[in-house]
């Protein structure tokens, strides 16, 4: 029983620990990305012309603001993310608006949390505020 209670207390502590670092991980990351614009460039097999692929940009939190995917021809879609008001580097995208290459609202996600930060619903809206559909989230231990 005492042998138990011992493995219990360890697994319990390592499972905080655990958490700890992954939410100080997240938070070393998005410190890094502050004000950052990320540029991705590509290259197809045997050309030496490199074009732009992505845009991604980041808040003075290092939160992804704006993501903007091309092709050839320019803008394929690009995609704006909303934080709380007043919020600091750990909060959660709120709502998603995407718009299409002519810069036109294609979808708006909402997003919901539970306490501990788990992702647990997207609600997908069109763009004349009407539900498309809603995504759940179910966390499967292994």
């Amino acid at each position: 029983m005492k042998k138990l209670l011992i493995l219990l207390a360890f697994c319990s502590l390592s499972v905080l620990t655990f958490a700890q670092s992954v939410s100080e991980s997240t938070i070393n990351k998005r410190e890094n990305r502050r004000g950052m614009v990320l540029k991705e460039w590509n290259t197809a097999a045997g050309d030496k012309r490199a074009f732009l692929d992505r845009v991604t940009t980041y808040d003075e939190y290092g939160r992804k603001i704006e993501e903007i995917e091309y092709a050839t021809y320019g803008q394929k879609w690009r995609v704006v993310s909303e934080y709380p008001a007043n919020s600091d580097i750990t909060a959660k995208v709120v709502r998603e608006i995407e718009y299409n290459d002519r810069d036109k609202v294609v979808r708006i996600r909402k997003f919901e949390y539970d306490e501990d930060g788990s992702k647990v619903r997207q609600l997908n809206y069109y763009p004349n505020g009407k539900l498309e559909s809603v995504k759940t989230f179910e966390y499967v231990p292994k």
